[in-house]
């Protein structure tokens, strides 16, 4: 009797022993179960989840346009004033709703090249109002005006076009002109050809930004959906190239296995560069753990506190000898126009932008940019991209409309948050088919290593005890 209780008792040790070694085994085997699942997953090639959602994303993606309306604009005009804004908005059009084209796998380079297809459709559920709602704005072509044709010879030609237009520094223009585009009446009047549609995304519908290639991660998933090269806009090609501006990738996923001390890089034709963001914190979206990435005041910074901005110093003046922080000058891949980037509101920007302006109110919550990024696949399941569109206006003596300035002025225009979200449905699915396998590996792992664990102490202490009997 005695004898067999012994061998239960030692059978049971052993058997919680090999549980334990099971366990413990199974860790690392799991761990490389799923490195190998998601290696293959997040390859961009036909077959794999990457790929059906990267060739049309299953997430709705609205960008919400607030628009600055001038309500002072006589006021300025004649006595230079501060120029008193007022936001309105969100004015909401659903992006991004269209398939990559032109697809095309290079299997020597494990490259894949595209198009993606640019389309704005209006939202009025998602909107103050229409898109016939009628805001006061700076005159995009006369602010230009000087900065295309610095010749004082030149600019008294184009004064007498201003005033036959009846254009001034300020005009009255729909929320649909005003992005997509409209014949300017002053332009409508020079003799030589020049384009005479003016809009702050003209041209947008029916055109195509790229061509993208990208790596597919077949020989390197650590390059997965990084930028190779861009064959886009011609300035912007240009200049970014010069500047090292195009690297990392869309922002629609990043390599897998992403740890809190990497930097994610991406690039955006619409501000000519790349940007990178820094992670902030983690947090819970629908049951899917993620990481959540924010852009950095740095990457506005002025280039002598952020050296990858020197690009964007094309002048000393303006700048105040590149100390100028908060926005950069995008001007030589927008032809020559005038044009600075900012955050909403200037955040982070230096105190001297907003002097001049009355009715900002920047606030880190509403106006950062931020990308929640699940880390083992890499893909970024909610993101928040938020910009301003500003531009530059300086006085201009031989044209009247702008000769009673007193100083420069960086003039926002509108400032955009472009959004989107994992919905419900592609928010379960993912939990099944990622999140809830992987929980479940690890749960199976520690199971049978705590029991295995507790069985074999217990057992070992029943049959020391035992042993302990039967000696005295």
């Amino acid at each position: 009797m005695g004898c067999s209780r012994n061998c239960g008792l030692i059978a049971g040790a052993v058997i919680g022993a090999v549980l334990a070694v099971f366990g413990g085994i199974l860790m690392p085997v799991g761990d490389m179960l799923i490195q190998k699942t998601i290696k293959k997953e997040v390859v961009l090639e036909e077959g794999t989840i990457a790929f059906r959602n990267w060739v049309k994303t299953g997430t709705d993606v609205y960008r919400q346009f607030w628009i600055f309306d001038v309500q002072n604009p006589d006021e300025v005009a004649v006595n230079s004033s501060k120029i008193k804004v007022k936001q309105r908005g969100p004015y909401t059009y659903r992006v991004r709703y269209l398939a990559k084209e032109n697809i095309t796998q290079d299997s020597e380079n494990h490259t894949v090249s595209f198009l993606q297809p640019n389309g704005a459709i209006f939202e009025p559920s998602l909107s103050v109002g229409t898109e016939d709602d009628m805001f006061t704005i700076l005159n995009l072509a006369v602010a230009a005006a000087p900065h295309l044709y610095p010749n004082t010879f030149i600019q008294g030609i184009l004064n007498s076009l201003i005033k036959k237009s009846k254009s001034s520094m300020f005009q009255n223009r729909t929320l649909k002109e005003l992005l997509w585009g409209y014949t300017d009446p002053f332009l409508n009047l020079v003799p030589y050809p020049v384009a005479t549609t003016v809009g702050v995304f003209y041209p947008y519908n029916n055109t195509a930004d790229g061509v993208y290639k990208v790596f597919n991660g077949k020989d390197d998933i650590s390059k997965v959906a990084i930028i190779d090269t861009y064959k886009g806009k011609k300035n912007l090609l240009y200049w970014s190239s010069y500047c090292d501006m195009i690297n990392g990738t869309d922002a629609a996923s990043f390599p897998p296995f992403v740890e809190k001390t990497r930097i994610l890089r991406f690039f955006s034709s619409d501000i000519c560069r790349s940007v990178y963001a820094e992670f902030a914190t983690e947090m819970n979206l629908k049951g899917i753990p993620v990481y959540r990435f924010t852009l950095p005041s740095l990457a506005f910074a002025s280039p002598r506190e952020n050296p990858d901005n020197h690009c964007f110093c094309t002048e000393q003046v303006i700048s105040k000898n590149c100390t100028l922080y908060g926005v950069l000058d995008i001007s030589k891949c927008k032809e020559g126009k005038p044009v600075y980037i900012s955050l909403p509101h200037f955040l982070h920007g230096s105190p001297e932008l907003a002097e001049p302006i009355e009715g900002l109110s920047p606030n880190e919550e509403e106006h950062r940019t931020y990308l929640d990024v699940e880390p083992i696949t890499g893909f970024t399941l909610r993101f928040a991209k938020r910009l301003q569109i500003n531009i530059l206006v300086k006085p201009a003596k031989k044209i009247e409309a702008l000769k009673n300035l007193k100083h420069n002025y960086i003039v926002p225009i509108l400032w955009l948050n472009e959004t989107g979200t994992i919905g419900d449905e592609k928010a379960e699915m993912f939990r099944n088919q990622v999140t809830g396998k992987i929980n479940l590996l690890g749960l199976v792992e520690i199971v049978l290593l705590s029991v295995g664990v507790v069985m074999f102490i217990a057992f070992m202490i029943s049959y020391c005890a035992c042993r302990s009997k039967k000696v005295n």
